[in-house]
């Protein structure tokens, strides 16, 4: 993909970010921390999510890590430094919980796919923020787990979007023995699309980012909102949400160009 990279001033950033024909790359920066969700990364990543809600030019998203790990989930040296506040923390890990769930919401109701690019580890939060994606890619050698259990911290967020990409069963095993799941078995399991060599997720994930920033982005707006609206839904009520989105998608001029494409090639 054509585009300009990173400065060299970006890199300095808790993320970076680079944008290629339509597609934004956001890459979490802090290495030496393994990604770790501090309360100034939550805050990037929510304004910057916020921003590209805002930014036509982007068609699809693509989320990675640097260094060895995607994400090892929040950083508890710096929740354990709250420990020394006169409420213990209390107020400050309400806070901090609440952050990182509103950047977990944000996922799914950005009007443009997000695609996770796994390399490494993606445990606790970590492992909530692929699961909070539209679509993961995972290098063979990615490790998932959430093993909050053998810290006497039981993984309760991270459980509310793994529940809603795995069975209940694989998502209370998960919660539960802390096991690590390979590549292959977090694809078996539902958590990631594909499993790709060792070090190609970025590129595979922006390959398919650009396959779908080369669609309208209208229908892929529409689309991505009804899925999530639809998914809560009891099915006679997702039926009828569905009908309605797919009768005003038809009206939209990229199905009736679309359609009139299909239909003159067939007739040929």
């Amino acid at each position: 993909m054509r585009g300009s990279p990173v400065s060299a001033l970006d890199r300095h950033a808790l993320l970076l970010r680079e944008d290629r024909d339509g597609v934004a790359t956001l890459t979490l920066n802090r290495p030496e921390a393994r990604n770790a969700l501090s309360f100034a990364m939550l805050n990037t990543l929510r304004d910057t999510f916020a921003a590209l809600g805002e930014d036509e030019s982007v068609r699809a998203v693509v989320l990675a890590g640097a260094g060895p790990a995607f994400c090892a989930g929040h950083d508890l040296k710096e929740m354990t430094g709250y420990r020394a506040e006169s409420d213990r923390g209390a107020a400050k890990f309400e806070e901090l919980f609440a952050l990182c769930s509103g950047v977990m919401m944000a996922i799914p109701a950005l009007p443009q796919p997000v695609i996770a690019a796994v390399e490494g580890v993606a445990t606790a939060a970590g492992c909530q923020l692929v699961a909070s994606c539209d679509l993961a890619v995972a290098g063979a050698e990615a490790r998932f787990a959430t093993p909050g259990v053998q810290i006497g911290l039981f993984c309760s967020t991270p459980m509310v979007a793994l529940s809603r990409n795995l069975s209940r069963k694989a998502a209370m095993r998960m919660l539960l023995t802390a096991e690590m799941a390979d590549a292959p078995e977090a694809r078996r399991l539902g958590l990631v699309n594909d499993v790709v060599e060792a070090g190609s997720a970025l590129a595979a994930a922006q390959a398919l980012a650009a396959g779908i920033a080369a669609r309208s982005a209208y229908t892929v707006r529409v689309g991505k909102r009804a899925f999530y609206e639809q998914v809560e839904m009891p099915l006679a009520e997702a039926y009828a949400h569905a009908g309605r989105v797919m009768s005003e998608n038809m009206l939209a001029r990229a199905a009736e160009e679309g359609i009139g494409a299909f239909l003159n090639r067939k007739a040929r």
